[in-house]
């Protein structure tokens, strides 16, 4: 079963919880949903939406803090999994990730889980 969460031929869906800089406006979330050019080459469409802070566990170290720029969370689903490609994805946009964390990979998710918890699959 974890090959599987790994294999890259299965493309399952992996959802992340990201915390950037500023407020992205709907081009910049379209063109996550488009796919975007990276130096490697051009992601796949990735489901981009805007939502309320998550109420996450506390980050250790805290993340930086500026008052004066904003901060909003997204959910990013993507199909395919480069080195850092989340970051590099909003990076793209102009909105640097703060915080990032995976939260599901295909049906298996972090929903109802406290940190240091686990479950069978």
């Amino acid at each position: 079963m974890q090959a599987r969460i790994a294999d890259p031929r299965f493309k399952l869906a992996k959802s992340y919880l990201v915390l950037v800089e500023g407020v992205p406006d709907d081009a910049a979330l379209g063109a996550l949903s488009r796919g975007l050019q990276l130096k490697d080459g051009l992601t796949r469409p990735a489901k981009a939406e805007m939502i309320a802070d998550p109420a996450l566990w506390p980050r250790d170290p805290p993340i930086r803090v500026r008052k004066t720029v904003p901060e909003s969370w997204l959910r990013l689903t993507i199909t395919e999994g480069r080195s850092r490609q989340v970051r590099r994805m909003t990076a793209a946009i102009g909105h640097p990730t703060l915080r990032l964390v995976r939260w599901s990979v295909g049906e298996w998710t972090l929903d109802g889980l406290a940190p240091g918890q686990w479950r069978r699959a």
